[in-house]
């Protein structure tokens, strides 16, 4: 059975960082590309960053550019999310997911996902 869970979320206060843990069981963690995902209460999920198997790659939402790094240890099955410089925009639940695609920023791509933890920013 796979299972991504996330850990690390919590309140911070703006301009604060977080960092996001990913542990996944049940799978090849090397064969797939992890992403994190957020949805803020009234949105739609919405695609904040990825890395491929074997971090050649990494995309990132341009509102998360410069601030968040997504990075993976394969040999841990665990993918980290850096967050600085946080913003109260940034508050969402924020998902882990694990998609067999290369290259993977929309939802339907991924086959997994984590329940989620709360990320909130105060002003």
């Amino acid at each position: 059975q796979v299972q991504l869970v996330e850990s690390g979320g919590g309140l911070v206060q703006a301009g604060g960082s977080l960092r996001l843990s990913c542990a996944a069981s049940g799978l090849t963690f090397s064969w797939y590309t992890l992403g994190w995902f957020r949805q803020a209460p009234g949105k739609e999920r919405e695609f904040v960053a990825s890395i491929t198997w074997m971090s050649s790659s990494t995309n990132y939402a341009d509102s998360v550019k410069g601030r968040f790094t997504i990075s993976r240890d394969n040999a841990k099955n665990t993918a980290v999310l850096q967050m600085n410089s946080l913003k109260p925009e940034d508050t969402a639940v924020y998902y882990c997911g694990a998609s067999r695609s290369r290259v993977a920023t929309t939802g339907p791509l991924y086959e997994y996902w984590g329940q989620g933890t709360q990320v909130t920013v105060s002003s």
